[in-house]
């Protein structure tokens, strides 16, 4: 045990706020059980409950066109670009359609930020999905599209989010925000909102009474010290506004990226990572595992490592997977690493209610959920593509 950092777990498991310069220390240190330890002390107190959690949702890519130059992104295409594609209503139905016959109750839908688009075409497509599906929340919008329709547009961010809104926009991920540090995010993005203007529209969209998720991409150029700079923006607004109901974050894949050079992280930093947000981030409530960088028994360990939750079943998952990083749970799986844990898995919603019958009859048998059948909206990409559609699997990267 490492006496300099003993007495800062401690004071974080009794429940007193970490210092900046505290949580540098502690993410600093190799002594990954004692933090962990810790972080799992801290999981216990905030969830007492014997259940720990798990969705199921759809990540839906409308399109990949994207005016940002993001040097860690492996999914987007430049305007006009030959692999470039958009999904009509019919498209998205379809996968709509698939994810409610598995048992989604959501779908998470992002794309790059496509230049040609108005307000009105999201609107439409918002309520052309809630008019076909009212009983789906749509987990829409990360905010680097959030602030670019405001641009396209020429609107203020409260009228973009009033809008969307009321076309069903239903809660707000928190992807795009990698770190949120501005040296850092100029550094690999182009073209792409900054560090006050992502966290302004989470805080525009909780003061009308939005709720929404928070994340973080490491393992890049970011420093230990950023690190702990990203936590610190979040958990600030999070003292404010209180809308954020949980926390992912995940390692930088860089194969087929233009930082491909940059070695990836490995399950250490993971768990490491994820520990010291649960200690850091004493006011948002859930924490949740992202096995799909990782894998199943990575995914399943990060319950004793601060998270409570098992992320979402996603039926699709393209960002990550173009990145060359495909791993594949079904729900038995997902059910089975909780168990393991010595939880009793329960599905919730984005908004951390419980949705599953519980118990569950008896004989119930979790089948292996089998592969949706394939839109082929686009040759090109489906040719390029790493894997387009996934088994059934559980992610935590951009929800």
């Amino acid at each position: 045990m490492s006496s300099a950092i003993q007495p800062l777990l401690d004071k974080a498991v009794q429940g007193e706020r970490l210092t900046f310069d505290e949580g540098v220390a502690i993410l600093s240190s190799h002594d990954l059980s004692a933090i962990g330890e810790a972080a799992h002390r801290v999981t216990e107190r905030l969830h007492p409950e014997p259940f720990r959690t798990y969705n199921i949702d759809r990540n839906i890519n409308y399109t990949n066109v994207c005016t940002a130059v993001c040097d860690f992104c492996a999914f987007y295409r430049p305007p006009k670009h030959a692999e470039g594609y958009v999904l009509s209503q019919e498209e998205l139905h379809q996968k709509i359609a698939e994810t409610v016959a598995l048992g989604g109750d959501q779908i998470l839908l992002q794309g790059g930020l496509h230049p040609q688009y108005k307000l009105e075409w999201y609107e439409e497509m918002l309520r052309g999905m809630k008019t076909a599906f009212p009983q789906v929340n749509i987990h829409g919008f990360s905010p680097p599209e959030i602030y670019h329709f405001t641009k396209v547009n020429k609107l203020p961010l409260k009228t973009v989010l009033e809008r969307l809104k009321a076309a069903g926009l239903g809660s707000l991920p928190g992807g795009g925000g990698e770190i949120l540090v501005d040296r850092v995010r100029k550094e690999i993005t182009r073209g792409k909102v900054l560090t006050d203007d992502w966290l302004d529209v989470h805080r525009v969209w909780h003061s009308l009474g939005g709720k929404s998720t928070c994340t973080m991409m490491y393992g890049h150029i970011e420093t230990l010290a950023e690190r702990i700079e990203h936590l610190e923006r979040l958990r600030q607004l999070q003292d404010e506004t209180d809308g954020f109901t949980a926390f992912i974050c995940w390692s930088f894949q860089p194969d087929h990226t233009d930082m491909a050079h940059i070695p990836p992280a490995g399950a250490f930093e993971y768990l490491k990572t994820q520990a010291v947000a649960r200690l850091y981030l004493d006011n948002i409530p859930n924490i949740q595992s992202s096995w799909v960088t990782q894998g199943e028994k990575i995914g399943g360990l990060a319950l004793f490592y601060g998270a409570n939750d098992m992320g979402s079943l996603m039926i699709e998952e393209n960002v990550v997977a173009q990145a060359g990083t495909v791993h594949h749970l079904t729900l038995a799986t997902i059910r089975r690493l909780i168990e393991d844990a010595g939880y009793i898995p329960r599905q919730r919603n984005v908004f951390y209610d419980y949705i599953d019958q519980y118990p569950l009859p008896a004989g119930t048998v979790l089948p292996d959920l089998p592969l949706p059948p394939v839109a082929n909206h686009s040759r090109n990409v489906e040719e390029h593509s790493t894997h387009r559609e996934l088994l059934p699997v559980l992610s935590g990267t951009v929800s």
